[in-house]
């Protein structure tokens, strides 16, 4: 589940769908990026095949005042001190598999489904009101393995009641003759379906590109690291349909640029992972993501991974700023204004993630992990400046469960 937290904390570049995606955005990062600051590719398909499969629940919490509204009335049994409310809840499974089909062809399939129940805000942290979904996502890829690199050709459908998403994407990596260095570099095309249930609008749609470069660099027996950047050009409805004043603007480009390394301690038998992620896009946003984890072996069945991870953000551009003479009322937009949100998630903040995760490995086939993370989101943790103020503190927990088995 790397960086998936900072994904989720710039959820701008989420869907406009009130569920975000929350289930598959946590599992499918939980079950594809482990491998991403592995070892060079391999110049030949894995002799064995996998099968695993992780469940994640995940829950929000939202801190309340007395002039905060759920459903539009004030929160019931208020005694006049803060309060805590449950929001978004998920549950989510996902299934996947990679077989080999011979020495040159893999196949891979992933399976996630995902139940979404709670409670939303429809502007700022303000006026919670309830909302529940279920959705299905499945991802499907096969890879060609070459004398000094892979190809790799995916197609992935994602559906809900009120967004459908398809996607295509080719990844490719050239390794250098000394093994030592892989280049990578990727597209992504995806178009989406919007028919909100509220009928703000209808049959809309959301077209973009992702584009990946990268290079992975083995610098001795013990450090790997690796460098990425991405672009994204996309143009269609931007907007939260199930918030008040809400109107994005119609295209969007956005680039990240992350850098990895990890080094492995002999004499402890562990390792270290040190991360940065810095993005942009043409909304305004800046965000900054710092990862720091640290995989320590317990004997040889163990393995034990705390986590910390620092987030900051300012706001975009047309983000809307509480208004205290007027709470718990949402703002209008300036007259003038021609795109304007209220959302929170495009304030400027900052967050902070803690986690912990554990492996069993019960034989030389199989594994089993828990992992923990708590999140937790304030305007005053923004790393430089001054954050969004009038908005409550927010805060998530997620549980994940796993098991991987080769064949």
């Amino acid at each position: 589940m790397d960086r998936v937290w900072a994904e989720v904390a710039v959820a701008a570049t989420k869907t406009p769908s009130h569920s975000t995606e929350l289930g598959a955005a946590l599992l499918s990062a939980a079950m594809a990026l482990p491998c991403i600051m592995g070892a060079a590719h391999a110049e030949s398909a894995p002799e064995k095949g996998t099968l695993s499969f992780k469940f994640l629940n995940y829950q929000e919490r939202q801190q309340l005042g007395k002039d905060t509204a759920v459903g539009g009335a004030p929160l019931s049994g208020y005694s006049g001190a803060s309060a805590f409310d449950e929001r978004i809840r998920v549950k989510a499974s996902a299934t996947n598999i990679m077989l080999p089909l011979n020495a040159e062809w893999s196949m891979s399939g992933t399976l996630i489904t995902d139940s979404i129940s709670g409670a939303s805000p429809a502007y700022h942290t303000q006026a919670l009101s309830g909302m529940k979904d279920f959705r299905r996502a499945v991802d499907t890829s096969l890879t060609r393995y070459l004398p000094n690199g892979t190809l790799t050709v995916g197609m992935s459908h994602s559906g809900e009641n009120d967004y459908v998403s398809r996607a295509v994407s080719v990844l490719t990596t050239q390794v250098s003759e000394d093994k030592n260095t892989t280049w990578t570099a990727g597209l992504g095309l995806n178009r989406d379906a919007i028919q909100p249930a509220n009928f703000i609008v209808t049959h809309e749609q959301k077209k973009g590109a992702d584009l990946l470069l990268g290079v992975t660099q083995v610098f001795s027996m013990n450090d790997i690291v690796q460098v990425n950047l991405g672009h994204y050009s996309g143009h269609g409805y931007f907007s939260d349909p199930y918030k008040i004043y809400d109107e994005r603007p119609r295209d969007r480009q956005h680039q990240t640029f992350q850098a990895r390394w990890n080094h492995h301690v002999a004499a402890w038998g562990g390792t270290s992972r040190l991360a940065y992620r810095y993005y942009t896009d043409t909304w305004g946003i800046r965000s900054h993501t710092l990862d720091a984890e640290w995989v320590q072996r317990l004997g040889s069945d163990w393995r034990v991974a705390p986590l910390l991870r620092l987030y900051s953000q300012n706001a975009a551009r047309f983000y809307v700023e509480v208004d205290p003479r007027i709470a718990p009322f949402p703002p209008s937009p300036l007259p003038s204004a021609v795109h304007f949100s209220e959302d929170q998630r495009l304030s400027a903040f900052g967050a902070i993630t803690m986690g912990l995760k554990v492996t069993r490995q019960l034989n030389v086939d199989t594994s089993v992990d828990v992992k923990v993370e708590q999140y937790g989101q304030k305007a005053v943790w923004k790393f430089t400046g001054v954050g969004s103020q009038g908005l409550a503190p927010f805060y998530a927990r997620s549980i994940q469960v796993g098991i991987t088995h080769a064949f």
